[in-house]
């Protein structure tokens, strides 16, 4: 995965983006893959704790906290662009 693409670590608030790449080469983010954190999936950085990690996404209407180095794994873009 590109190092300079945007990813699910740098996401603002309030906005929707879409997973456009997974790097799944860590065992811990292929179990992330089977909750559903895969390409296609729109999600939304709902909250994160102080300091920034962990970090709670929306995704189908369901919440899911990931540690700001898991969140680097997924590739994203603003939903409704790159789709």
């Amino acid at each position: 995965m590109d190092p300079s693409a945007m990813t699910l670590a740098k996401l603002q608030r309030g906005q929707k983006y879409v997973i456009q790449g997974v790097d799944a080469t860590d065992p811990d983010v292929q179990r992330l893959m089977v909750l559903g954190l895969v390409e296609g999936a729109e999600v939304e950085l709902a909250s994160s704790a102080i300091g920034g990690d962990p970090m709670e996404f929306r995704m189908f209407g369901n919440a899911i906290s990931l540690r700001r180095e898991q969140a680097r794994h997924f590739a994203v873009s603003p939903a409704g662009k790159g789709e």
